[in-house]
């Protein structure tokens, strides 16, 4: 199937007893056994659930995976994965990643021997020199488009690198999402997102996922799954696996206003740069062109101005709310370098260019025209 009949069909099971279309949410944390050990496929919802595995069918189908994961948060997803390595592995990470990824590999899981070295991926020499220079190299971390400087990494050549060193190439696809970017196709072993941003959609539910076909890492993954616990609800479960449904509709019109408010700021006197994986301009373009679909609602744009003036900038906005996270059916803005990166090291924010004048904006599904007003009126 395409990629929306998938989002409305995959993990869809009609309920036997009453023929409903939606499957339901079962609402139990446990199930009568017929002996010990023996029973219909689910013994303890933490372990299993059928609301919950009907929508992990349906987030494999949609990344063209064998197996899908699901779990309370995105940062629970990316816990999960670092839990697959021994003391003393070697992590490359992408230098721009998200803040919330870097500060729990900096802050948290470096207390355990593990080792997070950051790095330029725009660059696959220096990736592959890095990760050469080690063998304790176990694990390629990369997210594509990056968060907030919205550069992009080549996947196909972060596979091959993966894959003559041994490693693990993990690439978090949040920004794209599975309609715009599909890095199972292209190499990757394990995809991750945050399934609070364009697969849930609506800025009402938490959650994080992992897609693979590796049957050994599938294995390990569920294990940690279960041992950890760090689970969706059968209520959120059910809410993701709805909100799934539209994801590629929702996402068109996501790309459409992105791509036309990257335009509109790209020409205007008070924008310095922007950041568009879809402006010819952008570093990258070529490789967002060649494993992408569409580039997505994200934005980043430095203001030809200060701090101040960036103040008096999103005081001024109608449409777009001043919020953490993105993806969601409304638009919001946000300033990196106090809000979604605070907690980068200061050299590293000035390094990679989160600064007071980088805004990044999530352009939501609101009319075009109705998001280029308000950001000309404000501007």
């Amino acid at each position: 199937m395409k990629p929306f009949t998938t989002c409305v069909h995959a993990g869809a099971k009609v309920e036997p007893t009453t023929g409903a279309i939606m499957y339901p949410i079962f609402t139990t944390s446990t199930y009568v056994q017929e002996e010990p050990a023996k029973h219909k496929g689910f013994d303890y919802s933490r372990a299993d659930n059928p609301t919950r595995q009907a929508y992990e069918e349906a987030l494999a189908a949609t990344e063209g995976a064998q197996h899908g994961l699901s779990f309370a948060s995105g940062l629970a997803a990316v816990q999960a994965v670092v839990q697959l390595l021994d003391p003393g592995s070697r992590i490359l990470v992408c230098d721009d990643v998200y803040g919330g990824t870097g500060r729990l590999f900096r802050r948290l899981f470096a207390k355990y021997n593990l080792d997070f070295q950051f790095i330029d991926m725009a660059d696959p020499a220096a990736v592959k020199s890095a990760a050469v220079k080690s063998a304790a190299t176990k694990l390629i971390w990369v997210e594509t488009p990056t968060h907030p400087m919205m550069k992009v990494i080549d996947i196909r050549a972060m596979a091959q690198i993966a894959k003559s060193t041994g490693a693990i190439l993990v690439v978090d696809n949040t920004f794209a999402s599975p309609i715009f970017q599909n890095p199972l196709n292209l190499g990757a072993d394990i995809v991750l997102h945050s399934t609070t941003k364009y697969i849930g959609g609506h800025s009402d539910l938490i959650g994080g996922a992992l897609m693979t076909s590796r049957q050994d890492l599938f294995e390990q993954l569920k294990f940690i799954q279960f041992a950890g616990g760090a689970v969706p609800s059968p209520f959120d479960a059910y809410l993701m696996h709805r909100s799934l449904k539209t994801l590629g509709v929702r996402m068109m019109q996501h790309n459409k206003n992105g791509i036309a408010v990257a335009e509109f700021l790209a020409s205007h006197k008070r924008v310095r740069q922007v950041m568009y994986p879809g402006l010819k301009s952008h570093p990258q373009h070529t490789v967002a062109a060649e494993q992408m679909s569409g580039f997505s609602g994200m934005v980043s744009f430095d203001l030809n101005g200060t701090y101040d003036d960036v103040l008096k900038f999103l005081k001024k906005l109608k449409i777009f709310a001043l919020a953490e996270s993105l993806g969601g059916v409304e638009s919001l803005v946000n300033h990196p370098e106090k809000m979604t990166h605070a907690s980068v090291p200061e050299e590293m924010r000035k390094k990679l260019g989160i600064g007071p004048s980088l805004i990044r904006l999530s352009c939501g599904i609101e009319d075009t025209d109705d998001l280029i007003a308000d950001i000309n009126q404000a501007l």
